[in-house]
C-alpha cells in the first residue's frame, strides 16, 4: 500500500474516530455491560479499520461501525462460552494435573479458532462432522438421526474434514 494511500485511511479512520467514538463504546457498553470490554472492542472496530488496505466511503458510519462491532461482539461471546466450559472442564482436574497458565491460553485459542473454523460450515455438515468426530457415531447412526441418507451423511463429513484441511493449512501459509 502506498504512503498517501495509508495516510488516507488513517484519517479517514481518525475522522470516523472522532465523530463516533463516544456513540459506539456507549452502544458496546449497553450491548455487554462493561465499559471495560466496550472500550476494548472499540477500539478493535478502530484497529480493523485502520488494517485495511483500501479507503472505504462510508454513508452511514453509525451502521457500519454497528455491524463490525456486533461481529466482534459475537466473537467476544463465543470466546467467553469457550472460556467458560474450559473452565468447568477444568474443575474436575486434579490440582496437580492442572496446565499452566499459558497452557489454558493455548487450549483455549486453539479452541476459538476450532469453534471459528467449524462455525463457517453449513449446520448439517457441522452437525454430521461433531457427531462422528466428537461422539463417535457411525455413518449410518448419523444419518438416522438427521433423517438424511448414508451417502449424504458421508459426503457431508469429507467435505467438512477438506474444509477444516484447508483452513488449517491456509492458516499456516500465514504464520
Amino acid at each position: 500500500m502506498s504512503l498517501t494511500m495509508r495516510q488516507t485511511v488513517r484519517l479517514k479512520v481518525q475522522s470516523l474516530y472522532i465523530d463516533h467514538k463516544t456513540w459506539l463504546q456507549d452502544w458496546l457498553k449497553w450491548k455487554l455491560g462493561s465499559i471495560e470490554t466496550a472500550e476494548d472492542l472499540s477500539q478493535d472496530v478502530f484497529m480493523r479499520l485502520l488494517g485495511r488496505s483500501e479507503v472505504v466511503t462510508v454513508r452511514r458510519p453509525r451502521a457500519y461501525l454497528g455491524r463490525i462491532a456486533r461481529g466482534l461482539v459475537i466473537d467476544h461471546w463465543r470466546r467467553r462460552d469457550i472460556e467458560e466450559a474450559w473452565r468447568k472442564l477444568q474443575a474436575a482436574v486434579p490440582e496437580q494435573a492442572q496446565p499452566s497458565p499459558e497452557e489454558r491460553l493455548e487450549v483455549v485459542e486453539t479452541l476459538v479458532e476450532i469453534d471459528r473454523i467449524l462455525g463457517t460450515l453449513k449446520p448439517r455438515m457441522r452437525t454430521a462432522f461433531l457427531l462422528a468426530r466428537v461422539e463417535g457415531m457411525t455413518c449410518p447412526c448419523i444419518a438416522r438421526h438427521l433423517g438424511v441418507s448414508k451417502a449424504t451423511v458421508e459426503r457431508d463429513i469429507a467435505a467438512a474434514l477438506r474444509h477444516c484441511y484447508r483452513a488449517l493449512t491456509s492458516q499456516g501459509n500465514r504464520s
